[in-house]
């Protein structure tokens, strides 16, 4: 069995419905999904870069959240679109464990940045006076550094470890993507040392970041509760409101994913969870801080209307002769 020739197995993705019925129309809900995520990442990003006044460490998180999140998209829809496409639902044994290892390092850079957010927060309101120097901008990078790294080395270790696994037959993925919990069960070897890391990871890099998250807004909360004035707590807790809904939404839908797949046998509703924190989660996140931050509302505004003023200019001197 330790023989087997491993680049001749191939993976079946079995993906959210196999009605071929449906198929156009979710090929058509996906494409506008992930083109949605795409640009409005890209906007927050570029209105972010293309004004000074946002250069602050909250806005150097959410501007690599955005990015985070459109390469978090970007492992899994695409493919999942050529597959509806082609109405092949194959991929590789090496293209299944590259998208396995790529979503694993996003989706945890992802909780990382979260919790980094919140500790930010934390800062900015429990500790006024020192935020300044607290937040300097070697320290944001290191933090973001730190996430990458950790997450890389996880994704590297899980990865890793299905590499030694058997499989006996074609994997038959009930996901429309490689997830790493679906991968291992097909294996036809032992999977116990597989199933104590992944508690363990999911312990360290879910739950503990989660309780980092949780005690962070319990400091907040008492600091937001302490101030004397109704003015000064709207806008305490202003600062708050968009970070706290993406993580409300992020670990909302993940613990769904949990429930469902603890609750029901079948696959194809696990899968349908898993849409929601895996691709509409990060399609919302550009909305969620556009709506409710009056800085990326304002700065959106001047980008579009830089792009406007520019747009004529450029159409006269394409006339000229």
């Amino acid at each position: 069995m330790r023989t087997q020739n491993k680049t001749q197995i191939s993976a079946f993705l079995l993906g959210i419905s196999e009605d071929h019925r449906l198929q156009p129309v979710l090929f058509g809900l996906f494409l506008s999904i992930y083109l949605v995520t795409v640009l409005g990442n890209l906007l927050i990003i570029l209105a972010i870069i293309s004004h000074t006044h946002l250069h602050t460490p909250m806005y150097f998180f959410l501007s690599n959240l955005s990015f985070v999140d459109i390469c978090f998209t970007s492992t899994t829809v695409p493919k999942m679109l050529v597959n509806i496409h082609s109405q092949n639902n194959t991929i590789t044994y090496k293209g299944c464990i590259t998208q396995m290892n790529f979503f694993l390092i996003f989706s945890v850079v992802d909780i990382f940045l979260l919790t980094v957010m919140a500790y930010d927060r934390f800062v900015a309101i429990c500790q006024p006076l020192h935020y300044m120097v607290i937040m300097n901008p070697r320290f944001c990078g290191l933090l973001i550094l730190v996430s990458w790294t950790v997450s890389i080395l996880h994704a590297l270790v899980q990865s890793l470890m299905v590499l030694w696994l058997v499989f006996c037959i074609d994997l038959e993925i009930p996901h429309f993507f490689c997830e790493l919990n679906q991968v291992v069960h097909c294996a036809c070897s032992d999977t116990f040392p597989n199933d104590i890391v992944i508690y363990l990871a999911t312990v360290l890099i879910a739950c503990c970041p989660f309780a980092a998250i949780l005690y962070s807004y319990s400091k907040i909360v008492s600091s937001i509760c302490a101030i004397s004035s109704a003015q000064g707590r709207y806008k305490a807790f202003s600062t708050c409101v968009s970070h706290l809904s993406v993580v409300s939404l992020f670990y909302g839908t993940s613990l769904g994913v949990y429930l469902s797949s603890a609750v029901t046998e079948n696959s194809h509703s696990v899968a349908t969870a898993s849409v929601m924190y895996s691709v509409v989660t990060p399609m919302l996140n550009p909305f969620i801080y556009s709506l409710r931050n009056k800085d990326i509302k304002s700065s959106l505004k001047r980008l579009f209307r830089r792009v406007t003023e520019n747009v004529p200019i450029v159409l006269r001197l394409n006339k000229s002769p």
